[in-house]
């Protein structure tokens, strides 16, 4: 017998182990030194054009050292990234990510595991993560879920797995219009605009979303609700699908979950909890009371990379009935026959539950968060952020020249200068504050008016921080202020 040739001259691992072993501890190391030192760092700060010209080269035709590639990213990459690891940064809703979910990211792409399906057990860590939100969420334990990339992926899912329970399952052959039922469905004007983009993308168009005033507190108001779903039936039309938000993106309201529960059960709609982050305050005893209500939804959308400080990207969506969900995606094919034993056993697999066959292994690293950090230890971080806001809050009632433009629900803030030319004054005041690279919020319009808002996720932030947005505030305010106070009258 031959003996067998187990060269591979086009392989691409490296002929020496030991070199590049010496040069992923030095990338590792400097990114447990980029965490580390972190507070050294501007939050953020523009990109040179000598950066950006670094990314304008033609295809490499040959090979390079990792050594070259890892130097160019961190001095052209690394600097210039938005800054959401900054104890500083409050400019969107996204976490600051642990050396803890970057090492488990790490071990996942070691791994290189696809989790569309097959018996696996980073599927039965999937499944880990599914049967801890729903002990959190007080879902059954027969609820399906799914890691995805965001709440947008969730969202979708979740409008799909709804269309589907009003139109039946024939729909995916014969399409939506094939039943001639016009679906409408209702959210606030507060909530998120994926929303309506997903809407859109299921087909469903966005002139089918109706969005429902807010009361005094940005919550839905429920009367108007009411009224928007009796005048849709009155037209023959077939509302379905209610999304309520816990956490909206501009002020962190929390609509009314169990009234919303209440309405959904009485006309038959499906009911939804858009929860991109704020549904993880279930980790905190003292928030959790407030998002009672989440446990009656159909369907809750969520990111474990905002509030539960999970690496980029890990949305999750959990659905009550498995089998709604199992209907709307399943599709198998030849080539992905089930069996009962081998590698092709532990059907269903996650792909008969959305729209992806090839999936990371994203649940590691959240898993890996919640095993080492511990969900009593997450509750704290969430509920500190929150305790932040009412000191940001706290903090602006006590200075003449600041004024709150909404109530402080959870953790985001929205307040603004006060001089004349309130709008343009403040919206260079936060460009002001990003190009510093002291802190980074962003800006909103809250009743016509331009508000600076701090969205407080960083577990890193604290009281120094909040006290450095309100310093640079002032300062980079009265700066801009006086141009107003020269001008003739």
């Amino acid at each position: 017998m031959p003996i067998p040739d187990n060269t591979q001259p086009d392989t691409l691992d490296p002929e020496d182990w030991n070199a590049l072993r010496a040069q992923g501890h030095r990338m590792l190391d400097d990114m447990f030194d980029y965490l580390a030192q972190i507070r050294s760092r501007p939050v953020w700060q523009p990109i040179p054009d000598s950066a950006r010209a670094q990314f304008r080269q033609p295809l490499p035709q040959q090979p390079s050292d990792i050594a070259d590639a890892h130097q160019t990213f961190m001095q052209s990459i690394l600097p210039y990234a938005a800054g959401n690891v900054h104890p500083g940064f409050m400019g969107w809703v996204q976490g600051g990510g642990t050396p803890v979910g970057m090492l488990a990211e790490m071990l996942a792409a070691g791994l290189n595991a696809n989790l569309g399906g097959r018996d696996q057990m980073p599927i039965e860590v999937e499944r880990q993560v599914l049967r801890w939100v729903c002990e959190l969420f007080g879902f059954p334990e027969n609820a399906s879920g799914l890691f995805v990339t965001g709440t947008s992926m969730a969202t979708l899912i979740a409008i799909l797995v709804a269309s589907r329970a009003v139109l039946g399952t024939k729909v995916r052959a014969q399409g939506i219009a094939g039943e001639g039922k016009h679906l409408v469905a209702y959210t606030s004007t507060e909530a998120h605009g994926s929303i309506a983009r997903m809407m859109d993308i299921a087909g469903l168009g966005t002139d089918a979303l109706r969005t429902i005033p807010v009361n005094e507190n940005h919550e839905m108001d429920i009367a108007a609700l009411q009224h928007a779903i009796a005048a849709d039936r009155a037209q023959g039309l077939t509302p379905f699908f209610i999304t309520a938000t816990a956490g909206t993106v501009n002020t962190g309201a929390i609509d009314p979950l169990g009234a919303l529960a209440d309405v959904a059960r009485q006309h038959g709609l499906w009911f939804h909890v858009d929860g991109a982050y704020g549904a993880l305050a279930m980790l905190s005893p003292e928030i959790a009371p407030r998002l009672a209500g989440l446990e009656r939804a159909d369907s809750v959308a969520f990111d474990f990379h905002k509030w539960g400080q999970v690496p980029y990207d890990a949305g999750f969506i959990v659905i009550r009935d498995s089998r709604l969900q199992l209907d709307t995606f399943a599709a198998p094919a030849a080539y992905m026959r089930r069996d009962t034993r081998g590698m092709a056993a532990g059907s269903p697999w996650p792909c008969d539950f959305g729209p992806d066959l090839s999936r990371g292994f994203s649940a590691l690293k959240a898993w890996f968060t919640l095993q080492v950090y511990g969900a009593e230890k997450m509750g704290k971080v969430i509920a500190h952020s929150c305790e932040l806001a009412q000191y940001l809050k706290q903090c602006i009632a006590q200075t003449a020249e600041l004024e709150l433009l909404a109530p402080v629900s959870l953790n985001i803030v929205c307040f603004r200068y006060r001089c004349s030319d309130a709008d343009r004054v403040n919206a260079e005041i936060v460009i002001a504050l990003q190009e510093s690279g002291i802190v980074a919020p962003s800006t909103t319009t809250l009743d016509g008016k331009l508000a600076i808002r701090a969205a407080i996720f960083n577990h890193r932030t604290n009281k120094g921080d909040i006290d450095a947005l309100i310093r640079a505030t002032l300062e980079f305010g009265a700066a801009r202020k006086q141009p107003d106070q020269a001008e003739p009258k």
